[in-house]
């Protein structure tokens, strides 16, 4: 199929068949990594869920409903089964939807998203790599719990599942789905896919191009949300002790796929594990060129010709040489400025200073003069309502005694 390429036939063994083999037994000695990412709220049963696909008791501390912000809490723990060994990291939101305020809520999830892809790129672009013993953090799912209401999505789901969409794999599932009956969860499944779909909000879809699982991902896609039941407590049934749920009604059994579709989600998980890998790596190659291109880094130049990576950080050395000389430029001119306005300061206190000793006492004489004057007038002033004040009080004296020799005596009997 390549241009150039001849196809030739062999005439004998070789032996590169054995190829598949070497990297199989390669991987298994290595072994493998899964990222799983679970937001709900608090109590939705994550914890619960992620005992029961694994078939294991995650240790995990409860947590509370009264955080400030949401919190992400990273959990790895190695898992073998046969001789194949997982290195599995769950990571579980803590304080979902538990704000009073909850515009930013998705934020942080976003932010911890990015931080794994930006230290994978670090990793990839230091001078000595080891990205084949690099502990991948990158998160290949996403289980969204959404509350098993019945009704229809919250606003803080579709904003969340809406920020999300382009940076991981989303598969919803609907928490603690024994709450609901049957004929509500499948009008509820129902009104979660067309609400999505209404929102543009894009979820992961199990691929059905391969043969070998064609038929049974198209088959579990018609489950899309599922409905997932956790607990891993044991309940006796007949003459079996299986992992159920007991209420006073009856039992709900996690592995009965008729209850609930914890099974079904387990099988697609491992079924198409390297599939949600390769559809992260596509996310991470998004994330790549967005960061590089703010760098400045280019594959094609001006021209339309290819530009190399030796090319692109020389311009860019190039660039970042003549800014910083820009700047000392302007350092300089800004330190000469503060100079010379220094100097004329000291200049004139100088001057001040060398003044002679007469001249400053001829001008204190001056102000001395000028003061005196001042208080003249001020006590000309005073003294002239001094006068006015003692006249007007003697022409009042005289006025009263008038008054009283010319007012009769009244004799009273």
């Amino acid at each position: 199929q390549n241009v150039g390429c001849r196809t030739l036939s062999l005439s004998a063994h070789v032996g590169f068949d054995s190829l598949p083999d070497q990297l199989l037994r390669k991987s298994i000695k290595h072994g493998f990594y899964f990222n799983i990412l679970c937001i709900g709220e608090t109590g939705i049963g994550k914890s619960a869920l992620m005992s029961s696909l694994f078939n294991t008791n995650f240790e995990d501390s409860p947590s509370t409903h009264f955080l400030s912000s949401v919190r992400l809490r990273a959990q790895t723990c190695e898992l073998q089964e046969s001789n194949v060994l997982l290195k599995l990291t769950v990571v579980k939101t803590v304080g979902f939807g538990d704000q009073v305020n909850k515009a930013d809520t998705y934020q942080p999830i976003v932010d911890y998203i990015d931080a794994q892809f930006e230290a994978y790129l670090e990793e990839e672009l230091k001078v000595i790599r080891s990205l084949f013993s690099y502990h991948d953090t990158r998160i290949h799912v996403c289980l969204y719990f959404i509350s098993p209401t019945g009704r229809s999505l919250k606003t803080i789901d579709l904003l969340t599942m809406r920020s999300l969409d382009s940076k991981v794999n989303i598969i919803p599932v609907i928490g603690k789905a024994d709450s609901i009956s049957k004929s509500e969860l499948q009008e509820f499944k129902k009104k979660i896919m067309s609400e999505l779909v209404s929102n543009g909000i894009r979820i992961y879809q199990l691929p059905t191009d391969d043969e070998t699982v064609s038929e049974i991902n198209t088959i579990t896609n018609g489950y899309l949300p599922f409905a997932v039941v956790g607990s891993m407590e044991k309940v006796k049934v007949g003459n079996k002790m299986v992992r159920a749920r007991q209420y006073p009604w009856g039992i709900v059994k996690v592995e009965n796929e008729s209850h609930c579709d914890t099974v079904k989600l387990r099988r697609m998980l491992c079924t198409n594990m390297e599939d949600l890998k390769e559809k992260t790596r596509s996310y991470y190659e998004s994330y790549r060129r967005c960061r590089l291109e703010k760098l400045g880094c280019r594959d094609i130049g001006p021209e339309n010709k290819p530009v190399s990576l030796q090319e692109v950080i020389e311009a860019k050395r190039l660039e970042f040489c003549l800014e910083m000389e820009r700047k000392e430029e302007e350092i300089k001119q800004r330190f000469l400025q503060r100079v010379n306005e220094k100097t004329a300061m000291l200049e004139e206190a100088e001057q001040q200073a060398s003044m002679p000793v007469l001249t400053k006492y001829a001008r204190l004489m001056l102000m001395h003069q000028e003061e005196e004057l001042k208080l003249e007038e001020k006590k000309k002033i005073l003294e002239d309502e001094i006068a006015q004040f003692i006249e007007k009080k003697a022409i009042t004296v005289s006025i009263q005694s008038q008054v009283s020799v010319s007012t009769p005596v009244v004799s009273l009997k």
